[in-house]
């Protein structure tokens, strides 16, 4: 699924991502770390992937979008 990012933090490597419908998801540190991103800055498009439904979708992996 992509998405783009929307809030990152350095420090704790936590942020957000919004779906292409605007939905607004949060990601924790070890969906970055899976990635192995360095970085993130808000407006990159990214590759996610999810697990669960509604208030119970978590997201496992973040990685930058290539194409």
């Amino acid at each position: 699924m992509q998405a783009t990012a929307y809030t990152y933090d350095p420090e704790t490597r936590n942020g957000s991502v919004l779906l292409d419908d605007g939905t607004p998801v949060t990601f924790a540190a070890e969906a970055f770390d899976a990635g192995g991103l360095r970085l993130l800055r808000p407006g990159q498009r990214v590759r996610i992937e999810v697990e669960g439904d509604g208030d119970g979708r978590r997201i496992t992996l973040v990685t930058l979008q290539t194409f």
